[in-house]
């Protein structure tokens, strides 16, 4: 691999994915100054990994691998500081306010973040690239998970999170 076409690939990568490179980031770190560092080191490991890109796969599966990778091993290392919460108890996450309809949206947002945050590094992962809007099959390329176990994950992630935010039952409204 040429120098030259080293960055002709990182820039066309930049071009089409660094959004969803920060959306990434700003979903795997709550703090902003995490998020950014993240961010920076995926853009720094991406550029690195075009050394060894030879095509056989598609770009966007290359940037999305190499991005969840980095990502990850960021979370192994945050992990040792904070414990993640099984799926059954993200019910439980702390509310984060309310406030008008764009305020509720933000904050809805928010707590979708955070619970992304707190999940299992894997199905953060999973959630992350279908909520991209990803199938199964290219999310199976990027985790190595296979096609019928990520589509278990996607449907077991959205109940969960489709839960989080379903209107309160009768007896909450009772109250």
């Amino acid at each position: 691999m040429t120098e030259e076409k080293q960055h002709a690939y990182y820039r066309e990568a930049g071009a089409q994915f660094a959004p969803a490179i920060a959306r990434l980031a700003r979903a795997m770190e709550r703090d902003g100054d995490k998020a950014r560092d993240l961010e920076q080191d995926i853009h720094c490991e991406l550029f690195r990994s075009f050394a060894r890109f030879e095509g056989q796969c598609a770009l966007k599966t290359w940037v999305y691998r190499v991005a969840h990778n980095v990502a990850a091993e960021h979370r192994l290392r945050e992990s040792r500081r904070r414990p993640t919460v099984s799926l059954e108890e993200t019910d439980e996450l702390p509310s984060l306010g309310s406030g008008e309809r764009a305020a509720a949206e933000g904050h809805a947002v928010a707590r979708a973040q955070e619970m992304i945050r707190q999940l299992p590094t894997l199905d953060a992962q999973v959630m992350l690239l279908w909520l991209e809007g990803e199938s199964a099959r290219d999310i199976s390329e990027v985790t190595g998970l296979a096609s019928g176990t990520v589509a278990t994950r996607i449907h077991r992630l959205k109940t969960a999170l489709a839960d989080q935010f379903g209107p309160p039952d009768h007896q909450e409204i009772i109250r």
